[in-house]
């Protein structure tokens, strides 16, 4: 992909991650009217014109806790996805979070330049947050029950087992649902929330 004359002056208009292990290289660049692309062979552009959608989310995957994912929909095509961090190896990951902040706030700035007809959304789906709230919600009172159930009983031990299993799951579920929230925002203003 040939750089652009800009990306000598314009910071963060460059970004890339492996998305898997074994995987190629995703490279991105921010061209003068379009997103340029490559990974291994496969190479393309997505003119910002044809952008349709770009969802935020919360995206922790196993060993990648603190992971965020950015979605590119254009008109046509398959859509354009970039994560927060990088495979290293298959047990060992790599964050890019200043370099993933700063490339999406430039895109987000382009875009507003652009005056594209462009959704800007931020979390999950609503079709598959709520019914992950209501078991979320489900699967907390009854370890909530359970853990007053063992203190009821004076099985001391089970009650705080059960209790720090309770606290371990609402600090990482609840900060998945907390972030994920379904929602629109203004490209001016991306949810600080959604970028590391």
């Amino acid at each position: 992909m040939g750089a652009a004359p800009e990306s000598a002056t314009v910071p963060h208009a460059s970004y890339a991650y492996k998305a898997t292990p074994l995987g190629a290289i995703w490279r991105f660049h921010l061209g003068s009217d379009a997103i340029e692309w490559e990974a291994g062979p496969r190479r393309g552009q997505l003119r910002y014109a044809d952008i349709r959608r770009l969802r935020l989310s919360f995206r922790p995957v196993s060993m990648q806790s603190h992971r965020f994912l950015a979605e590119i929909w254009p008109a046509r095509g398959p859509k354009l996805q970039m994560a927060s961090s990088s495979w290293r190896s298959m047990v060992d990951h790599e964050r890019h979070e200043a370099a993933y902040t700063g490339f999406l706030l430039e895109l987000h700035r382009r875009l507003v330049s652009a005056q594209v007809a462009t959704s800007f959304e931020c979390g999950s789906p609503a079709l598959r947050y709520w019914p992950g709230v209501v078991i979320f919600g489900g699967v907390a009172l009854g370890l909530a029950a359970l853990t007053v159930q063992a203190l009821a009983g004076g099985a001391w031990m089970g009650a705080a087992i059960v209790g720090g299993v309770l606290s371990i799951f609402l600090w990482q579920a609840g900060g998945f649902f907390r972030r994920n929230r379904p929602g629109t925002y203004a490209p001016q203003a991306p949810p600080r929330n959604l970028l590391p």
